[in-house]
């Protein structure tokens, strides 16, 4: 029988924290390449595309499940998905560290992304049956914040990790963490507070039986023109900072600036832990005045401004670790989006539309991290360093324009949206 009292927010925090860590360990594999570029090009004997694509396989999975994700995430519960992608992912981890052949490795990045790629919609759709829907942008910034950390520990600790012991033995650590994680979430996880005995914060239209068939949930989300909005504005906003501190941030810095490797990623890493601030700081803004689109269009200004700045104006190192916190913060504004498109849809769709959404981001990342390897290979003088391709600084800003171009488009596609208030939708099903 289920009670009428809500779960205490701790036990909601747990059953949402579990499915959270499937999100730490995908922002991890996401940006791991980034501090064993030389490994990996010296191991496979690659260039910069080659090496894009390697490490945009992961964004091509990740991309192209997000719209799955989120109907099985509304057909099966974040619990069943949350635990066979851990599965999954944690033998793509062994598959990639292990694989003495390139297209093994392709195949590894592939089932990573492709499994983690549940884990943000499975966390969107778990907090909207243990959390109240006023809370949800915090709470999504929280789950910005926990990937972020995931990202931070594929900064220096694991550039550490690759001096000690060597990428191959990192990752398959980092294996075996993720198939611990797969038993919790199991054991632990509930998709609903009423499998404990306590009142769901779910909306009736989830629960009362009106289920729609996948088809349908998908027709209703891509028919509404501000979904499509803000899947642009979504992607367009965080893929650049996804592609610079994921992969080519760390070879820009030790090429033109000449650092050591874990500077470098020390420097990328601060931008990962300014965006996981700003996530849920913006989040909570947005929610505390009851706004989406104002803090969610201000972000983006503010992100656009900066790398424009970062582009065009020439940098002095110390001034780097601000204007890097800067644009990571700026681009939390993300988190707010997430909340906007789930409310400008019905509440039986938000499992699909946050993979729509979500699908964006990844997507736009995995397009570029390739698009640029292909920039600096056409820009590339020759220059060989320890055996692999060096590239000059003009090169880098011919790659790093596209960034620039990206986030100005964000904020173009923000100018329509139509404001919710933190309102969810009250269309009939």
């Amino acid at each position: 029988m289920t009670s009428k009292r809500y779960a205490s927010p701790l036990l909601g925090w747990i059953m949402w924290g579990l499915v959270a860590h499937l999100y730490l360990v995908g922002f991890f594999q996401r940006v791991a390449p980034a501090v064993m570029v030389d490994e990996l090009m010296a191991d496979f004997q690659i260039g910069a595309a080659v090496l894009g694509n390697l490490s945009a396989a992961y964004f091509y999975a990740y991309a192209a499940m997000q719209i799955p994700s989120g109907m099985l995430a509304d057909a099966i519960g974040p619990r069943r998905l949350s635990t066979y992608a851990a599965l999954i992912a944690s033998l793509g981890i062994f598959a990639f560290a292990l694989s003495p052949y390139l297209w093994l490795a392709y195949l590894g990045r592939f089932m990573i992304g492709a499994s983690v790629a549940v884990a943000f919609v499975a966390c969107m759709k778990l907090a909207g049956h243990w959390f109240p829907t006023n809370r949800f942008a915090t709470i999504t910034g929280v789950a910005l914040l926990m990937g972020n950390l995931g990202g931070i520990l594929a900064g220096i600790p694991l550039s550490e990790a690759i001096a000690l012991f060597g990428w191959r033995s990192s990752m398959v650590v980092s294996g075996f963490v993720t198939l611990v994680g797969a038993m919790l979430i199991w054991v632990v996880v509930r998709d609903d507070p009423s499998e404990r005995g306590y009142a769901s914060f779910a909306y009736a239209a989830q629960l009362d039986g009106k289920k729609l068939s996948a088809r349908e949930s998908l027709q209703r989300v891509v028919k509404q023109r501000d979904t499509w909005l803000l899947f642009f504005a979504g992607g367009l906003s965080a893929a650049p900072l996804l592609v610079f501190a994921g992969l080519w941030g760390v070879p820009y810095l030790t090429q033109i600036y000449g650092m050591e490797r874990s500077q470098a990623a020390g420097l990328t890493s601060t931008m990962l832990l300014a965006w996981a601030i700003g996530g849920p700081s913006l989040g909570a803004i947005s929610d505390r005045f009851r706004r989406r689109k104002l803090p969610y269009l201000a972000a983006n200004v503010s992100a656009a401004l900066l790398w424009g700045l970062f582009l065009f104006a020439d940098i002095p190192q110390p001034l780097l670790y601000p204007l890097f916190a800067a644009m990571g913060f700026a681009s939390g504004g993300l988190i707010v989006g997430f909340a906007f498109a789930r409310e400008a849809n019905h509440p039986a769709v938000a499992g699909t539309v946050g993979g729509v959404v979500n699908m964006s981001i990844l997507g736009f990342a995995a397009l570029l991290q390739p698009l640029l390897g292909f920039v600096l290979d056409r820009h590339w003088d020759g220059t060989l360093l320890g055996g692999t391709p060096s590239y000059s600084a003009d090169a880098y800003f011919f790659a790093f324009l596209w960034l620039f171009s990206c986030v100005l488009l964000s904020v173009l596609a923000l100018i329509p949206v139509t404001e919710t208030r933190c309102d969810m939708s009250t269309e009939e099903l």
